[in-house]
């Protein structure tokens, strides 16, 4: 059945989901290299159901002065001073990503982008720091909110681990792809997808017309404010 009020600006109260992953040389956003970043952008079709788009991805230049642990190298079988690599510099890397997002923002009739990923605390701070580094002063990520699919996959599946949550879910996941930023995005945006749409499915979503809401809700309906998306006064921006 189409969903006449299928839209992602109404789906998530004007925000817009972006899948992002990253490998790095530690995890200290502000001293360890930013190696590699993928951001996947999230689609919604007439029905509702949310579907993985457009993918960017880019090897990243350590920044001049980075910390690179050899455990973090190990982990992830990244050899950052490879030539194959094809390597970025975090300007180009972060640019073209906040780029893509805005546009997609502007087509979906968003207001902001909200990260997604998995324990996307992580994730969202070092693409902060990143944006720090290069002095971007437009980052279309929300500062501080983010849509973390370790969470979300723990209350519908019973697991936090990436490769397990997918397992349960349906979606296949080979170990020796893991720890590419790519590879990981792409899963975790199938991942939040399959959880967002299951919730649909048992018929979550849409939430209870006024009527049948708690009294204060049905009082009080909450509705997107144009102050919700104005940072300038806690972040000078």
């Amino acid at each position: 059945m189409t969903d006449q009020n299928a839209s992602l600006a109404t789906r998530f109260r004007g925000f817009l989901p972006v899948v992002v992953d990253v490998e790095t040389g530690g995890f200290n956003c502000r001293t360890d290299a930013l190696l590699e970043v993928a951001a996947v952008l999230i689609d919604i079709d007439d029905d509702g159901r949310l579907q993985p788009g457009r993918y960017l991805h880019y090897h990243v230049e350590p920044f001049h002065g980075a910390n690179m642990e050899p455990a973090a190298l190990e982990f992830t079988g990244i050899d950052p001073h490879n030539p194959l690599r094809g390597a970025v510099p975090e300007s180009i890397a972060i640019n073209n990503i906040f780029d893509a997002v805005r546009e997609a923002l502007r087509l979906a009739e968003c207001n902001r982008a909200v990260l997604v990923g998995h324990n996307a605390f992580f994730d969202n701070d070092f693409v902060k720091a990143a944006a720090t580094r290069i002095n971007h002063k437009r980052n279309p990520f929300h500062p501080f909110s983010c849509f973390d699919t370790a969470t979300l996959a723990g209350l519908a599946f019973g697991q936090t681990v990436l490769a397990k949550a997918c397992e349960m879910a349906g979606i296949p996941f080979d170990q020796r792809e893991a720890h590419s930023a790519l590879y990981d995005a792409q899963r975790t945006a199938e991942l939040f997808c399959t959880v967002v749409n299951h919730w649909h499915a048992l018929g979550g979503w849409p939430p209870l017309p006024p009527v049948d809401m708690p009294p204060t809700l049905a009082k009080n309906p909450v509705k997107p404010q144009s102050d919700d998306m104005d940072f300038s006064k806690e972040f000078g921006g």
